[in-house]
């Protein structure tokens, strides 16, 4: 039996792993929910025994992309990461609390699909893109413009006048299925290892050092 440092320790190792094939190496060996639960877990046990606390432990981390290749930009606002749950209770406790802070106002919830993508921001002055970033650790990420700008569904110059004159804009950046289905296919018949999932795929192409890769990929916005 595993005492509960042993239990934390091996928890910190397996997810620090992880961490690294899922952000570095585009290659995930886990599905997401079996990490949350290990994170669950390991979160739960540095709450019960508080003496065992680590700085470096990776519940006082964000999952960190960031590719020494390129330049480093530091975000204006921090690019936060989405929170996730699989159980009702958590659902409903959120529910009370909006209820609670919206003190009795009506209010309603919207559920809809997540593109399940890389997260992009993107930055405009005077109606051209002039940077696109990575998230990174939420606080930098990589400069990829010269990537971003292969990419025919995000604009380089908008249309019309009706926007500030510098702004940015936050979403994702894809990979659509039949894309991924192409590549894959393609890599088998050279035999090369095979993208996980369009996620891992997109975020693996947005990181080649060669833009020419990234706009044959056909990666969507």
């Amino acid at each position: 039996m595993e005492s509960p440092q042993e239990k934390i320790e091996r928890l910190r190792r397996e997810l620090d792993e992880h961490n690294y094939n899922y952000y570095v190496l585009n290659a995930p060996t886990i599905d997401d929910r079996t990490f949350d639960e290990m994170m669950h877990e390991l979160q739960g046990l540095e709450e019960t025994f508080p003496q065992y606390f680590d700085p470096n432990s990776p519940t006082q981390r964000v999952g960190n992309d960031i590719n020494r290749s390129f330049s480093q930009v530091e975000h204006r606002y921090p690019m936060l990461s989405l929170s996730n749950t699989y159980s009702i209770e958590e659902v409903s406790a959120f529910y009370e609390r909006v209820r609670s802070g919206l003190m009795g106002e009506d209010f309603e919830l919207v559920g809809e699909l997540k593109y399940d993508g890389t997260s992009i921001s993107l930055i405009y002055e005077g109606g051209r893109l002039v940077r696109a970033v990575t998230r990174g650790d939420g606080t930098r990420g990589d400069d990829v413009t010269e990537n971003v700008k292969t990419i025919r569904s995000i604009p380089l110059q908008l249309r019309g006048n009706d926007y500030p004159d510098s702004f940015e804009i936050r979403g994702e950046i894809l990979m659509p299925w039949a894309v991924f289905d192409a590549l894959n296919k393609e890599r088998e018949e050279q035999e090369e290892p095979l993208f996980a999932n369009p996620r891992n795929a997109a975020a693996g192409t947005l990181k080649s050092q060669n833009s020419a890769v990234v706009a044959a990929r056909g990666l969507d916005a």
